[in-house]
């Protein structure tokens, strides 16, 4: 299968230190697998954007060390600044080849359903990916779910339903349920709906207006000078 190639630097700082890394363009991670001691490492950021947006944790990365051999790796949960999602952080997991793994892929749906585009209903996608058991080689990046089979309100598509290669196992439920399709509201239920948000809002106003002040917030805290008395 398609691997995705990343350098990368072993590092030293750690902790709070880890801010001059990434005021030098780079981002700490560390890389971990069975059989091998935890290595802190380093990755120029704009190359580990690109790596994760090609590879997500469903393709393997050969990733070079300095002058090491490349080894192979999977991303494993990233973190995200939660204001400008650039990447603060990541963890590489190092697999071997003959042991299975376990990792989620995306869903990516594909097609056009006829309760939407006909009967103009609402598409809910109740999970976008799944959580998947195989050997690193029988890796598939995602898997596409098309959804023209949801004809009528009543259809569904459940993760039986989907169409894997038989060398990898799903551990979701086999019956729950992947995407539906639900009939349009009407404009009595929206309009019901907009009425009980505010009426909500105007009760959690209310209740703010209402709620007793503390007497020890309005007592000074600073300490009493006796000579100014």
């Amino acid at each position: 299968m398609e691997t995705v190639a990343l350098s990368a630097s072993s590092r030293e700082l750690r902790g709070k230190k880890v801010k001059t890394i990434r005021a030098n363009g780079e981002i700490p991670g560390v890389i971990y697998g069975h059989g091998i001691e935890s290595l802190p490492i380093s990755v120029e950021k704009v190359a580990l954007k690109k790596a994760y947006a090609k590879a997500g944790s469903g393709t393997l990365v050969d990733l070079t060390i300095g002058e090491a051999k490349p080894i192979k790796v999977l991303f494993h949960e990233p973190q995200f600044h939660y204001l400008n999602s650039e990447p603060i952080h990541f963890d590489l997991y190092a697999v071997k080849m003959d042991e299975e793994i376990e990792t989620t892929i995306p869903i990516v749906f594909v097609g056009i359903s006829p309760a939407v585009d006909e009967l103009e209903g609402n598409f809910i996608a109740n999970t976008d990916e799944l959580t998947i058991r195989c050997l690193p080689a029988n890796l598939i990046p995602n898997v596409e779910v098309d959804i023209s089979i949801l004809k009528t309100f009543d259809d569904q598509i459940r993760v039986t339903d989907l169409n894997i290669p038989e060398t990898i196992k799903i551990e979701n439920d086999p019956e729950e349920v992947v995407a539906l399709v639900t009939a349009p509201r009407s404009e009595e239920e929206l309009e019901t709906e907009l009425a009980e948000d505010k009426a909500a809002e105007v009760a959690a106003v209310g209740a703010l207006a209402e709620e007793p002040v503390s007497e020890e917030s309005t007592e000074s805290t600073e300490p009493v000078d006796e000579e100014k008395k």
